[in-house]
């Protein structure tokens, strides 16, 4: 729709026009329940604005994106809804110093989980609703001035189907059929928020004296839809919830403001969680219907906290424009861990972090797409794909360098004074430079330019001479940059030397930190030391960069990395090995024979899981296809011998069983499913429970031994949203033309379907066992995503261009096919063009690894 795209420009003028004073927002949604008329089903949204104008007599407009707006009233006057309303934005000319803006609209519900999204319980029927506006779809629920920097206090009302419960930001109360709930502090459009329906609530609190000796006291809350109920381990959240608001108040300083604390999971969330103050929104599936392991109560907990850091670090404090909206996301990506290792259980979480978080921030900072971690973001388009790896999770690693450059202290005292200059304000970059500048004693401009407004990341290589006896004569570290961005950066790290001891554990003896600048940096420290096995130069993960290796640490890590005892250097030097596979560097089946000799000696368990992730994808992506075959069947092979070793009942031997589904392929492997699915088998100590069931019906289904009627008859046995969600997956993996021409319709052709039921058809459809079977497909993609891009939601259209590029025909003549789709719409929406962009370099790096694997195979 025209206008519905704000622009960075617009937003500033508009910004420097107004000053909101407050919102009053009633919504009616007893339409949620009961028959829907033809067309949209909508609700009543009553939106009042009072707000001045710098400029008397000047024009501006307000957004809301609804079927039909009924009346429109500024300063007592009527305006004809026909005229001032375009389907997005609400002009308003002659403005008064004081205005007051009345809007009664009909708003849509959402089943792309933007906006007020509506969800059907198939289980029970039941409704449930809840709003997910970031960056910018409260205009969908109500309306207003829709940019993070026109803060305003907000009063909600809501009518409610009866029997409903209903939540918002602020605390409420059922009075006369209406909930009312209290006047927000002044927030941003985007994390106001409103949850209603049916939902198991479960109540605790939090009390704390504060150093001037008053109580604080947060009521906390935690709900789930009645179906997960019997799965909701809410004394957990609330553990990690009390746990994060100590650790908090004790380093920010500052209490926390926003009164209570509800914390809401619900159904068909697009994103793992949202920040809304006093009313966090979670994706449901952080609710465990199954066993599962550590690793996902880790990450639990970790989106737990980082969403609590944003009640300072984005909802108290908030960016000006989404250029800056590191400031809060970086900081929550960081404070996520940093509060995980120092306040619950989960005090190796900072491994995983190396492992899985700087994994997305390497791959999103490799391609044509990469940003500084201050980006330009022109309009609400960039903004929404700029919630990527660089603006979480190389932004969090760029922080956790800064504190080892500035130090902890003064870090966080940084952090204290940021919060008490602008709280319940709006900040840009140089904000919280002067506060660090302030409190670390440095200059932090040229920290800056080399860290946030550059792009891309380095690589740092060890280079080791020994003298006559043996003993290191020198060690420098190399740093290199691409040619796309030569930008070297100063970097904080720490050099580790290993050798392995009389008895065979490979293990540090010497630790140096040291300061890399330049090209080549000399570490002095280290000379004379005894002759290196292996050299680790970023130990202890206190940069940011790809770790690479000399040719005798690399032959070390080939025969001993199971040796490796610390963990963290461990799961470092995985991850090193990881992007020289990506890199072409080190041949796919290089890797997965690391895979198969070394990952069953993996403790940690979140290291474990990642390397299977990784090693499915060198041999799906980066392998010879020719060899592909011979690989799977090995990893299969290999995943059963771990599987029937691993200790009884152990997260080991489940993330081995699963990792097994995802593998196999022969027919023994497939049968050996189905016989733990109908009991026929058993695994000793492995309890095959509904989530691993759909786990083992998934690759059983697409090779065709599990048809429609045994994946009904699972839904009949497991006949809830999950199932449901399963279900449509399996159903769309399974190996027939037939099923992928009407899956592809449902998804390119339709939009009847959900957001999550958008999701699992295209995990099913897309297949790597299936690549003929798809390869009719290319060619329709591309004829095709224009369209769905104009025509669909953002959500939806990113799902659809992401999901299903067709990276499985991973040939020349699909590379050749994007880059003519790329130079045929060079007019194209910006934003669809980066994520084919982004596509067609996941293709191409492909395309040079099974080149370098396939080069191995002859060599």
């Amino acid at each position: 729709m025209p206008g519905e795209n704000l622009t960075r420009d617009e937003a500033r003028e508009r910004a420097a026009l107004l000053s909101v004073d407050g919102y009053e927002v009633a919504l009616d949604l007893r339409s949620a329940v009961g028959d829907g008329d033809a067309g949209p089903r909508t609700f009543r949204s009553v939106t009042t604005i009072r707000f001045r104008c710098n400029e008397p007599g000047a024009s501006t407009f307000a957004d809301l994106v609804a079927p039909s707006v009924t009346s429109v009233t500024l300063n007592g006057k009527d305006l004809d809804p026909g005229e001032v309303f375009d389907g997005t934005r609400i002009a308003l000319d002659d403005l008064a110093a004081e205005n007051e803006l009345t809007v009664d609209a009909q708003c849509a519900y959402s089943r792309t989980g933007e906006g007020m999204h509506r969800f059907v319980d198939p289980e029970d029927g039941e409704v449930y609703l809840y709003t997910q506006y970031e960056p910018a779809d409260a205009r969908r629920v109500f309306t207003n001035f829709e940019q993070p920097d026109l803060k305003a206090p907000y009063r909600f009302e809501v009518q409610a189907p009866e029997g409903w419960t209903v939540w918002s930001n602020g605390a409420g109360e059922l009075t006369d059929g209406v909930w009312r709930f209290a006047e927000t502090k002044p927030i941003s459009t985007y994390i106001t928020c409103v949850v209603a329906g049916p939902y198991h609530y479960v109540t605790d609190s939090y009390e704390r004296i504060l150093e001037d000796g008053t109580k604080l006291e947060i009521p906390l809350g935690a709900m789930c839809r009645k179906g997960l109920a019997p799965h909701f381990d809410a004394d957990d959240v609330f553990l990690i919830t009390k746990q994060g608001l100590d650790f908090f108040h004790e380093h920010f300083d500052y209490p926390y403001p926003f009164g209570k604390y509800d914390q809401a999971f619900v159904p068909e969330y697009n994103l793992g969680a949202m920040e809304n103050p006093g009313m966090v929104t979670f994706r449901e599936e952080y609710i465990f219907r199954g066993k599962v392991t550590q690793a996902s109560y880790e990450a639990r907990a970790n989106v737990i906290l980082h969403e609590m850091a944003h009640m300072w670090f984005g909802d108290l404090v908030t960016m000006v424009w989404w250029d800056d909206l590191w400031l809060k996301e970086s900081f929550a990506d960081f404070m996520g861990t940093f509060a995980n290792v120092g306040a619950t259980r989960f005090t190796d979480a900072w491994i995983t972090f190396a492992n899985r978080r700087k994994a997305w921030a390497y791959r999103a900072d490799q391609l044509p797409s990469t940003h500084p971690i201050t980006a330009d973001i022109r309009d609400l388009q960039d903004a929404k794909l700029n919630f990527d790896g660089i603006t979480y999770a190389k932004g969090a690693s760029v922080l956790k360098q800064l504190v080892a450059y500035v130090g902890q202290d003064a870090f966080l005292e940084g952090a204290r004074r940021y919060f008490k200059r602008n709280a319940y304000g709006n900040t840009r970059l140089g904000d919280l430079l002067s506060v660090l500048a302030e409190t670390s004693g440095r200059d932090m401009s040229a920290w800056a330019r080399s860290w946030l407004q550059t792009a891309e990341v380095n690589s740092l290589t060890p280079q080791v001479l020994l003298d006559a006896e043996g003993r290191v004569a020198e060690l420098a570290v190399v740093q290199e940059a691409p040619e796309s961005h030569p930008e070297e950066r100063p970097h904080r790290v720490a050099v580790g030397l290993y050798r392995r001891t009389p008895e065979g554990a490979l293990e540090r003896y010497a630790r140096v930190e040291t300061d890399v600048e330049g090209p080549r940096t000399v570490v002095a420290e280290l000379a004379g030391a005894e002759a290196p096995e292996l050299v680790l130069v970023n130990d202890d993960d206190l940069t940011y960069c790809k770790i690479r290796f000399d040719e005798t640490s690399l032959a070390t890590l080939r025969e001993h990395l199971g040796a490796l005892t610390d963990p963290l250097a461990r799961a470092l030097c995985w991850s090193a090995l990881w992007n020289l596979t990506r890199d072409a560097l080190l041949p796919a089946r290089d890797f997965v024979d690391l895979v198969l000799r070394f990952a069953g000696r993996e403790s940690d368990i979140g290291v474990l899981q990642m390397l299977h992730a990784w090693a499915d994808s060198a041999l799906v992506h980066y392998a010879a296809p020719e060899w592909r075959a011979t690989g799977e069947e090995l990893l299969a092979e290999g995943a059963l011998r771990e599987l029937q070793a691993a200790e009884p009942g152990s997260e080991h031997q489940l993330a081995w069983a699963r990792f097994f589904a995802t593998v196999a392929a022969g027919e023994t492997d497939l049968a050996l499913l189905k016989g733990l699915l109908d009991d026929t088998e058993t695994v000793e100590g492995l309890k095959v429970d509904q989530e691993l069931r759909w786990a083992f019906l998934e690759p059983l289904a697409a090779h065709g031994v599990a048809d429609e009627s045994v994946l009904a008859a699972e839904l009949a046995r497991d006949d809830t949203a999950s199932g449901k969600r399963h279900q449509v997956r399996c159903l769309a993996a399974r190996p027939s033309a037939a099923v992928k021409a009407q899956a592809w319709a449902q998804v390119v052709e339709s939009d009847a379907l959900s957001n999550a039921l958008v999701e699992a058809t295209i995990a099913g459809f897309d297949r790597p066992s299936q690549r003929e079977l798809t390869a009719p497909y290319a060619e329709k993609y591309f004829a095709a995503i224009e369209r769905v891009w104009q025509e669909r939601s953002i959500q939806i259209g990113m799902d659809v261009v992401r999901g299903l590029f067709p990276g499985f025909q991973d040939r020349q003549e699909t590379l050749d096919a994007t880059d003519a789709w790329l130079a045929a719409h060079a007019d194209a929406a910006p934003a669809l063009r980066r994520l084919v962009l982004e596509a067609r370099d996941d293709l191409a790096r492909s395309l040079r690894a099974q080149a370098c694997d396939t080069a191995a195979a002859g060599a």
